[in-house]
């Protein structure tokens, strides 16, 4: 029995020696090129809905691409700094609007019931 072990152990062994230096026909096999983002969040215009409804990520062997996530955060958070920006910017507008309307009607409001 345990003859037969060394045996089937060596065989085992020399096919896989033989596997891994013979290498096929055509040699070990070429590297793949790293799988890479298809459509990534447009650079001309600010990012839509859509935009990142249809984001997808490839596949790593690990999981995801870091770098193409990082860039698409990165990117998402650009953009909704800039937006958080904008709406306090129109919300102050509005208030600073909205005091001078109620200024204005307090100023001219006493003369129109003469």
């Amino acid at each position: 029995m345990f003859l037969f072990l060394v045996v089937a152990l060596a065989v085992v062994v020399a096919a896989v020696t033989l596997a891994v230096v013979g290498g096929g026909e055509h040699g070990p096999l070429p590297e793949a090129a790293p799988e890479r983002l298809h459509d990534p969040l447009p650079p001309d215009r600010p990012v839509a809905r859509a935009d990142v409804d249809s984001l997808r990520f490839p596949l790593a062997a690990r999981g995801y691409r870091m770098t193409d996530v990082d860039d698409a955060l990165g990117r998402l958070a650009a953009e909704l700094a800039e937006r958080d920006a904008r709406i306090a910017d129109l919300e102050s507008a509005l208030v600073g609007a909205r005091a001078a309307a109620r200024a204005s009607l307090e100023k001219h409001g006493p003369e129109e019931d003469r």
